[in-house]
C-alpha cells in the first residue's frame, strides 16, 4: 500500500506498507522533508511496524513521537502528518491529480442562490454527476451569511443590517458570520469527493483543501499561513476563514471567504461582535480583525481572482466549466423551499 500527504506549507510525506494479520508490516517512510539525526528514520519505521491497521492518527503519531530520540528535529513534517499518510494508504485515498477538475466563475447571482448552488453542486459531486469543482462566487446584492449553528439574534444587528442594505441568510456549513458587501471579499467553494480527504482528521482536511490558495496568496507577495482550525492569515492579521459541510452521499463542501476591502466600521454596526470573540483573536478592535487583500497587493479584486484561478489550474490541470441550466433550476427550487424561508433562517433563533 502506498500513501502520500503534502503537508500544507511543508513537505511531502510518502509511506509504503503492507497489511499482515491485521497489523502494519514492512513500513517505510520517505519524502522531501528534513530529519535529524539520520537514524531517526529507522526509529520511525520501527515504531509504526506492528501497529494494528485500525490505529487512528493520534495513536500512530503518539507511537512515533515516543520512539524519536531526544532532541530529534523534524522539519517540514510532523508525526501527525506521517500518521495521516499512513491512514490514506490504508484506505487507498486518491490525490488531487487523480481527479479531473473544473473551475467555475459565472455571472453574479443572489447570495441565496450562491448558498443553494453550494448544496446542489456538492450533492452532484458526491453522486458522481459532476466533476470535482472550484467555484468563485459573484453576487448581485449585499448580505450577511451566518453559520448553520449560529444564533440569528446573537450574531446580527437587524437595525444595522437594514441601515447598510444587508440581507441576512444562513448557509449549510458551520463557522462564523461573513459580511458579503459588493466587491469587498473573495469567496470560493470547493466541491470534492470525500475520498480526497480520506484518512485525514477533520482539522487536517481544512489546511489540505486550502493549501492551493496559500500558494496563490504567496505568489501575490502575501506571506500567508494557515491558523487552525480554519483561519487564513498574513503578517498583519486574519485574511479570511473557511468552513465545511460533509454530505451523506460522499460530497464535501469546503468554502472560504477572504477580505478584499472590508469596511471595519460597517462590520461593527451590522454584526454583534462581543469582547470575548475579539479577545480570542488578540485584538480590541473589530476593524482590525481582517487584513484586506487590496492593501497588501494593490490589485483589483478581479486580478486577485484571476491569480486564484491560474494557480489552481496550474497545480491541478483544471479546465473551465460552467453551471448547467439544470443545476441553476435545482438551486432556484432550493431557494424557494429552504434558503428563502423563515424556518431555515430562524432554525437557531
Amino acid at each position: 500500500m502506498h500513501g502520500e500527504y503534502k503537508v500544507p506549507g511543508g513537505k511531502l510525506v510518502v509511506v509504503d506498507l503492507e497489511e499482515r494479520e491485521g497489523r502494519i508490516h514492512g513500513f517505510h517512510l520517505a519524502g522531501d522533508f528534513f530529519l535529524e539525526p539520520d537514524d531517526a528514520l529507522d526509529d520511525i519505521d520501527a515504531a509504526v511496524n506492528g501497529l494494528p491497521v485500525e490505529s487512528d492518527v493520534p495513536t500512530i503519531a503518539a507511537a512515533i513521537r515516543a520512539a524519536l530520540p531526544e532532541g530529534a528535529q523534524l522539519l517540514g513534517f510532523t508525526p501527525e502528518s506521517v500518521a495521516t499518510a499512513i491512514r490514506r494508504a490504508l484506505v487507498t485515498a486518491p490525490g488531487w491529480a487523480d481527479f479531473e477538475w473544473e473551475v467555475v466563475h459565472d455571472a453574479p447571482v443572489s447570495p441565496r442562490m450562491n448558498l443553494a448552488l453550494d448544496e446542489v453542486l456538492t450533492t452532484r459531486v458526491g453522486a458522481g454527476l459532476r466533476k470535482p469543482t472550484l467555484r468563485l462566487w459573484e453576487w448581485d446584492e449585499s448580505a450577511v451569511v451566518i453559520g448553520s449553528f449560529q444564533s440569528l439574534r446573537n450574531e446580527v444587528d437587524p437595525a444595522g443590517a437594514e441601515k447598510h442594505g444587508f440581507d441576512v441568510v444562513r448557509r449549510i456549513s458551520g463557522g462564523g458570520a461573513m459580511m458579503m458587501a459588493a466587491n469587498s471579499i473573495v469567496t470560493y467553494s470547493l466541491y470534492v469527493p470525500a475520498s480526497l480527504v480520506a484518512g485525514m482528521t477533520f482539522a487536517d482536511s481544512y489546511a489540505f483543501l486550502d493549501d492551493w490558495v496559500l500558494q496563490a496568496l504567496r505568489s501575490l507577495g502575501i506571506d500567508a499561513v494557515y491558523q487552525p482550525l480554519n483561519d487564513i492569515a498574513g503578517p498583519h492579521g486574519k485574511i479570511g476563514g473557511a468552513a465545511q459541510k460533509r454530505l451523506a452521499n460522499g460530497g464535501v463542501l469546503h468554502h472560504a471567504t477572504l477580505s478584499y476591502d472590508m469596511d471595519g466600521q460597517v462590520l461593527t454596526e451590522v454584526l454583534r461582535i462581543g469582547r470575548e470573540k475579539l479577545s480570542d483573536k488578540g485584538t480590541v478592535s473589530a476593524a482590525k480583525r481582517v487584513d484586506p487583500l487590496r492593501s497588501q497587493t494593490g490589485l483589483a479584486r478581479a486580478e486577485v481572482i484571476e491569480r486564484f484561478i491560474q494557480t489552481f489550474t496550474t497545480l491541478y490541470g483544471a479546465t473551465t466549466g460552467h453551471i448547467s441550466d439544470e443545476e441553476y433550476a435545482e438551486a432556484r427550487a432550493l431557494v424557494d423551499s429552504k434558503f428563502a424561508t423563515d424556518a431555515w433562517l430562524q432554525r437557531v433563533p
